[in-house]
């Protein structure tokens, strides 16, 4: 057997170093993704559930940089994902302002969503138990910024910002509280008056 000599041993390159995922993800997910689990119920309409799509399985993380499609869409790779518990205009939707005159929410919704998303990587954690239609439901998170590991639920802030409305048979009542508190504050559609997102899509989509 042939021994390579010193210098072609050091000649060999050296080895990339292992990434590893930030402390803040592998937490959040975890813990957004027992919840969410133990929660789920059947979605009731092709526009509530979705599959996993691509190389990821029900239950295993999706994070990396994010294509924000409307209020309440995303696109991680191929993983098309759906934000758990919440309903958002579509884009084409039109809601009014207190002063009757229309606004394009929908787009607005959306560029929301993008601002909260900030340019950061989103983790998502599938929700749903069995998995049916073209989207999976993940309860997504992005980190706060503020150096203590603490994750936002975009789910909860989108609702928050009042760009979106609770669907309380999925999430049992976990954003109650963001509801009212844009719907007191009147942010977002709250301003306004407008037509929930499903009777809208019911209305134009056939």
């Amino acid at each position: 057997m042939v021994r390579p000599s010193r210098w072609q041993r050091q000649a060999e390159p050296p080895r990339a170093p292992r990434r590893q995922v930030p402390s803040w993800i592998v937490l959040a997910v975890v813990a957004l993704a027992a919840w969410a689990y133990s929660h789920w119920d059947k979605a009731p309409s092709g526009h509530i559930a979705g599959p996993v799509t691509g190389d990821v399985t029900p239950g295993e993380m999706i994070n990396g940089s994010v294509r924000v499609v409307d209020g309440d869409s995303l696109e991680i790779g191929t993983a098309r994902i759906r934000l758990f518990g919440i309903d958002a205009p579509e884009l084409r939707q039109l809601c009014r302002a207190a002063d009757g005159s229309d606004v394009t929410c929908g787009l607005s919704a959306r560029d929301t969503l993008g601002r909260l998303i900030g340019g950061r990587a989103v983790a998502c954690a599938p929700a749903e138990k069995t998995p049916s239609y073209d989207r999976t439901v993940a309860v997504c998170t992005v980190n706060d910024n503020s150096g203590k590991d603490r994750a936002i639920d975009l789910s909860e802030a989108m609702i928050r910002a009042g760009y979106a409305i609770e669907l309380k048979a999925h999430s049992h009542g976990r954003y109650s509280a963001a509801e009212r508190e844009a719907r007191d504050a009147k942010r977002g559609i709250w301003a306004g008056t407008f037509e929930r997102p499903s009777e809208w899509r019911q209305r134009t989509m056939r």
